[in-house]
């Protein structure tokens, strides 16, 4: 049943298709959905909280050992509530912001599939199913950003979301094959009870290293930060569901969830910070000097993330639980400064926050929606925001196990700051001065305004009441440390050196707002790393422009020559990197008849490829299947030989129809083309027959003889071994083959119909 909660949004996707495009009122009532998803994560909430952590398996293809296994835990639960929270107002949202839209339900249909598959990412313990939903996430992003399909910028936006993400996804899926190979268990559950760090595992920095880039790409880290602010062409349901709240976590959920495994080293702890403190100052920078209200709410959130990142790679418990504490206190505040971006543009028609002032008249509900969650944003008393940030200033200053622990903390403070005077810019400079006289404005639908309002007020409350959300972030912290020490979310901690930075804040706070406009003039920073985007497409186009006429030469035996010549060179690394090949240690007795056999094969092969005559090649191909047919009744399979003399015979006498209406080929090649396919050829030949001779001289024992035997007369009521396999065992196979060869049968009468005028 509890497995039920993730497949819940897939299994509803033909219901919110026909729900989705009736309107506004009829379409908000999928927020149920989401609503009621949120009811019952709180219960299993509490009763893991009561009895432990939950793992549940469904069976998915129980005779090959397959299932889908979910583990309810603190930390998964908390990212889980914040999902169907935050996703019961954005479905709301999202149902009156494309009121009237031809598309409104195709946009909620690829929402719930975010939703199922982000839920899969924060519930899965297996890590190749966690992969999967991860993949699924990409892939539904890029339906969303690219909604209006009709812009260049948003298909753009799409493709190298999906690319950077994408190629983020397949190192995660290299390290859970790595993982599987170094432990024997890819289960994330068992891996942290019972196998304990791969600290040291020789493929330590290697899995390290993977699973970093994985959660760097996903949450928008510094170098690969700049997809997330040219998402922002998605729609604002989309940009304040994924890039604020869901999807940009994905990263810190994996790195939090992989510190048990791979934290607590130097490499691990640097590498995170590192990366964390450059994303956090780069992406402050940068949204101040914005002036689109979403790309200032996107570089914000790319900070935001930063801070996050680095304070999960401090690693202490007082770190890593800092870091929920802003991970909820940021899905909260800038989700619903997302939506107020979004009532805006709805209502006036631009983004620009040069062109917007005096909002507040028309629009007061939205005003104070907005109000609020900057003040929380700035982390200004008594609200949520500020909790975070002083639980952000304790977690730094008391480091005392990481170099350069004042710079981190000054830049903290410094990017607190930045952040605060955006925060400003977006929830208030909209609203303040005098509306335009031209302007006709007006609250816009309730749902555009109550949705963002609930989650300011969620800041207030959390702020007012912070213990209210410590049964949530307390849990989630010790699945990451395993440690029992409480979570202690306060409002008022006295006088202490963590308030004196609050006040420094919010004074550098102000003075950036009030000279914003100078900033603003200042020349940006080259921080920019898209180039690295951009120049590794040119270099794969420049690559396949230079490889493909190498490639695609045209004629089939081209294409042959290249496939063989792979599967060649891998197969023959492979054999030998590998300790496989065996010792000549004694030579099998070959039998006259056997030896005239092969040597029959042999002269047939040259025969093949010296002659000039289509004719003779024809002939020595036939020769050659029957000198293998001799081959099997020599060693006692009498029916496959008879089956293979009557497939060679029809060979034969196929090509020797068509062959005789085609003019020869053989003098367009070249010595020097006929020796390069000579010597591939020969490549090829000796490769599998050293496959041949390694699987003969393995000594391990066949498994599929015995069970051949055994099912044929039991199963089947087949005596005949070989029949009974390729009827009966293979029989979808054989229907799969015979159903290529009709289709192709049918295609070769066309094209001759077609050339002869008939068609």
């Amino acid at each position: 049943m509890h497995a039920l909660v993730v497949l819940l949004p897939f299994l509803l996707l033909p219901l919110v298709a026909w729900v989705g495009g009736l309107g506004a009122r009829r379409g908000g009532v999928l927020a149920l959905v989401p609503a009621g998803l949120t009811v019952y994560l709180a219960w299993i909430r509490s009763v893991v909280e009561a009895t432990g952590p939950l793992t549940v398996s469904l069976p998915w293809a129980p005779s090959l050992g397959l299932s889908l296994d979910f583990h309810f835990d603190g930390l998964g639960l908390f990212f889980a509530l914040l999902i169907t929270g935050i996703g019961t107002l954005v479905v709301a949202y999202a149902a009156a912001y494309l009121d009237g839209h031809p598309h409104a339900a195709r946009f909620q249909v690829v929402l719930f599939a975010f939703m199922g598959s982000m839920l899969g990412v924060v519930l899965s313990d297996d890590i190749i199913t966690l992969f999967v939903f991860w993949e699924l996430t990409g892939f539904t992003s890029y339906f969303l950003i690219a909604f209006d399909h009709e812009r260049s910028e948003a298909r753009r936006a799409a493709m190298q979301a999906l690319l950077v993400t994408g190629a983020g996804g397949l190192a995660l899926l290299a390290a859970g094959v790595s993982i599987g190979q170094v432990t024997g268990e890819t289960s994330l559950s068992v891996l942290r009870s019972g196998a304990g760090s791969l600290a040291g595992s020789p493929a330590y920095a290697v899995l390290v290293g993977l699973v970093l880039f994985a959660a760097f790409t996903k949450s928008a880290q510094f170098p690969f930060h700049f997809w997330l602010p040219n998402a922002m062409e998605a729609p604002t349901p989309a940009s304040a569901y994924l890039h604020s709240a869901t999807m940009v976590k994905a990263g810190i959920y994996l790195v939090a969830r992989m510190t048990p495994l791979l934290g607590g080293t130097e490499l691990w702890a640097g590498v995170i910070v590192t990366v964390g403190a450059l994303t956090m100052l780069g992406g402050a920078y940068r949204s101040l000097l914005e002036t689109d209200l979403k790309r200032i709410l996107a570089y914000s959130t790319v900070s935001s993330l930063g801070v996050m990142m680095l304070l999960l790679g401090v690693g202490t418990s007082t770190a890593i639980g800092a870091a929920l504490v802003y991970l909820a206190a940021h899905a909260s505040y800038k989700g619903a400064l997302f939506l107020v971006t979004g009532a805006v543009d709805h209502e006036t028609g631009t983004r620009d926050v040069r062109s917007l002032a005096g909002l507040r008249r028309a629009m007061p509900r939205t005003a104070v929606a907005a109000g609020l969650a900057a003040l929380s944003m700035a982390g200004v008393p008594p609200l949520f925001g500020f909790v975070a940030k002083e639980s952000l200033y304790t977690s730094v200053q008391t480091l005392d196990t990481i170099p350069y622990a004042s710079l981190l903390l000054g830049g903290a403070v410094v990017a607190s700051a930045i952040l605060g005077a955006a925060a400003f810019v977006v929830g208030f400079s909209p609203f303040a001065g005098a509306r335009p006289s031209h302007a006709e404005l007006h609250e816009p639908p309730g749902a555009l305004w109550s949705t963002p309002l609930v989650l300011a007020a969620v800041g207030v409350v959390a702020g007012f009441a912070p213990w209210l959300v410590e049964g949530v972030l307390a849990p989630a912290t010790r699945s990451v440390t395993g440690d029992a020490t409480p979570l202690e979310l306060a409002l008022w901690h006295g006088f202490t050196p963590v308030l004196l930075l609050s006040v420094l804040t919010l004074a550098l706070t102000l003075l950036l707002y009030r000279f914003r406009e100078r900033l603003r003039e200042v020349p940006p920073l080259p921080l920019g790393t898209e180039w690295l985007y951009s120049s590794t497409l040119a270099g794969v186009d420049a690559l396949s422009r230079r490889l493909g006429p190498l490639l695609h030469t045209g004629p089939l035996r081209g294409y042959v020559r290249v496939t063989v010549l792979t599967a060649v060179l891998l197969l023959f690394v492979a054999l030998a990197q590998s300790d496989a090949l065996p010792e000549m240690r004694r030579w099998t007795p070959i039998r006259p008849v056997e030896a005239g056999v092969a040597l029959l094969i042999i002269i047939a092969a040259l025969s093949a490829t010296l002659t000039r005559s289509t004719m003779a090649a024809v002939l020595s191909l036939g020769a050659i299947g029957y000198g293998i047919a001799l081959q099997y009744a020599l060693y006692g399979a009498p029916d496959l030989a008879a089956t293979q003399f009557a497939v060679e015979t029809l060979t034969v006498v196929i090509f020797v129809l068509v062959f005789y209406q085609l003019p020869g080929f053989y003098g367009k090649a070249t010595w020097g083309g006929r020796t390069r396919d000579a010597l591939i050829a020969g490549a090829a030949g000796a490769t599998i027959a050293l496959l041949v001779l390694v699987d003969s001289t393995s000594g391990s024992p066949s498994r599929l003889a015995p069970f051949f035997l055994d099912a044929a007369p039991r199963l089947a009521h087949g005596l005949n071994v070989v029949n009974v396999i390729l009827v009966d065992f293979r029989a979808f196979d054989t229907m799969g083959e015979i159903t290529v060869l009709v289709t192709v049968a049918v295609g070769v009468r066309a094209l001759l119909q077609m050339g002869k005028g008939k068609a």
